[in-house]
C-alpha cells in the first residue's frame, strides 16, 4: 500500500507535516479530512520496489509488541485517573517507552493532541500500534468522558488476550523444539552418515535390500538437490502468503483451519473466547452494538467468524435479536448462543459475554494441555520410528554380510 506525504492545517491554524498510508490519494485525503485537517498539499511517496519488498518480508523490522501496549495502557490509565492532563501524561510515557519506534509514536500522538487533534484521531494514524478495537474504545471514552475507565478496561482486556495467546504459544514451544531436533537428526543421518555406509556397501558389489536402496536413493537426492529442497519451502511460503492475501484465499484457509483434526476445535475455542471478550469489553464501554459488532468482526482474526458476525449484524440492523442469526451461521456453539439469548433477555449481555469468555479461556487452557500431552509422545514415537527405520535399513546388509562377501 503506498504512502502519501502531506501538508495540512489543524483546527487551531497550526501547520502539520506527515505521512499517511492509503490505497490511493483520494482515500488518503478523506482520512485526513476525517481527522479535521485541511489538506494543502499531498504527494505520493515513490519507493524502490525491491526495498519495499525487503521491508515487507524483513523479520527483524521494528514492531510494537503486545506487552508494550499493555504497559502503556495501564500506565496511561493510572495517570489519567490521578488527574494528570493527557498531554503531560504522554510526555511522561515517552521517557518510559522501551523501544525507539513506540517512543516516536507516543511523541507523535502528543504533538497531534497539542495541535488540536483528538486522541482518537491521533491514535488512528498509527495502525501498527493501535488496532481498530483500541481506537473504538478510546473514542467511546472520549465521547462519554470516561477515558480513565476505558483505559482500565482496555488494559484488563489486553492482559487477558495476551495471557490467552501466551498459553497457546507456550504450549507449542516444546513440541516445536522436539520436531526441529528430530528433523535435524534425520537430515544429518541422511546427508552425512548414509554416504559413508554407501561406500562400504558398494565395495561388495552385490544386490542390496530394497529398504537400503530406497534410503540411499533418498540420501543421494537430498545431497544433489539441496538447493531445490531449500528453495521449495521458500517458494511455497510466498505462494501461500500471496494466496492468503486475497479475500477468497484467506476465507478458504481460515475455513480449513477450523476443521483440522485436534487443532481446529482449539482454534474455534480461541476465536469464541476472543469474540466474547472483545464484544463484552466494547458494550461495557458504551460502544453501540452495531459499531461493536463491526469492530469485533474486523478484529476476529478469522474470515469465517468475520462473515458470521457480519451476517448477524445485518439481521440485527433489521430488528432481529442477535442469537437467531448467529445460530443460522452454524459457527458458534449452542452454549454460546443460549447465553447470548439470556443476556439479551435480561439486559446483561456484557456480563454473559464475559462469562462465556472466562469459560472458553478455561476450555482453551484445558485443550492446550491435553493437546500438548498428546503431541509429545506422538512426536517421540514418530522420531523413534524414523530413526529406527534408518538404522534398520543400514544394518540389513550387515546381517547378510557373510553371504555378500562370499559372492
Amino acid at each position: 500500500m503506498p504512502f502519501f506525504s502531506y501538508k495540512a492545517r489543524a483546527a487551531n491554524g497550526g501547520e502539520l507535516l506527515g505521512k499517511i498510508e492509503a490505497p490511493d490519494q483520494r482515500t488518503a485525503m478523506d482520512r485526513l479530512k476525517n481527522q479535521k485537517l485541511i489538506v494543502t498539499e499531498i504527494l505520493e511517496v515513490k519507493s524502490n520496489p525491491m526495498m519495499e519488498l525487503l521491508r515487507k518480508i524483513n523479520p527483524l523490522k521494528p514492531t510494537v509488541s503486545s506487552k508494550e501496549l499493555v504497559i502503556f495502557s495501564r500506565q496511561l490509565s493510572t495517570l489519567v485517573t490521578a488527574g494528570v492532563p493527557i498531554v503531560q501524561g504522554l510526555s511522561i510515557l515517552v521517557d518510559q517507552a522501551e523501544t525507539p519506534l513506540f517512543k516516536n509514536i507516543i511523541q507523535s500522538i502528543r504533538e497531534d493532541i497539542e495541535q488540536g487533534i483528538s486522541i482518537t484521531d491521533a491514535m488512528r494514524k498509527h495502525p501498527a500500534a493501535f488496532s481498530e478495537l483500541y481506537v473504538s474504545m478510546i473514542k467511546a471514552g472520549e465521547i462519554g468522558g470516561i477515558l480513565d475507565t476505558i483505559l482500565e478496561r482496555l488494559s484488563s482486556y489486553l492482559e487477558a488476550a495476551e495471557e490467552l495467546k501466551g498459553k497457546v504459544m507456550g504450549a507449542m514451544v516444546y513440541p516445536g523444539v522436539i520436531s526441529l531436533v528430530a528433523g535435524s537428526i534425520t537430515l544429518f543421518l541422511l546427508i552425512f552418515v548414509i554416504p559413508t555406509f554407501q561406500e562400504i556397501f558398494s565395495s561388495f558389489g552385490a544386490e542390496l535390500p530394497l529398504p537400503t536402496k530406497v534410503l540411499i536413493g533418498l540420501s543421494t537426492f537430498l545431497r544433489k538437490g539441496i538447493l531445490g529442497i531449500i528453495a521449495t519451502p521458500i517458494i511455497l511460503f510466498f505462494a501461500f502468503k500471496k494466496y492468503y492475501a486475497t479475500e477468497k484465499g484467506q476465507y478458504a484457509i481460515d475455513a480449513i483451519s477450523l476443521k483440522v483434526p485436534l487443532f481446529g476445535m482449539l482454534l474455534r475455542k480461541v476465536a469464541v473466547a476472543k469474540f466474547s471478550r472483545t464484544f463484552s469489553t466494547l458494550i461495557k464501554s458504551g460502544v453501540p452494538v452495531l459499531q461493536a459488532l463491526d469492530t469485533v468482526a474486523k478484529t476476529s482474526g478469522n474470515k469465517v467468524i468475520e462473515k458470521a458476525i457480519n451476517t448477524a449484524k445485518v439481521a440485527i440492523k433489521e430488528g432481529e435479536r442477535m442469537a437467531p442469526p448467529l445460530k443460522a451461521t452454524a459457527v458458534f456453539p449452542p452454549m454460546v448462543l443460549q447465553m447470548i439469548a439470556i443476556g439479551e433477555e435480561t439486559g446483561n449481555l456484557d456480563v454473559m459475554l464475559n462469562k462465556i469468555a472466562d469459560f472458553y479461556d478455561q476450555e482453551v487452557d484445558t485443550g492446550v494441555k491435553a493437546l500438548t500431552s498428546m503431541i509429545e509422545p506422538l512426536i517421540m514415537v514418530l522420531m523413534g520410528v524414523v530413526v529406527g527405520a534408518i538404522v534398520l535399513a543400514m544394518f540389513m546388509p550387515m546381517f547378510e554380510m557373510s553371504s555378500l562377501a562370499s559372492k
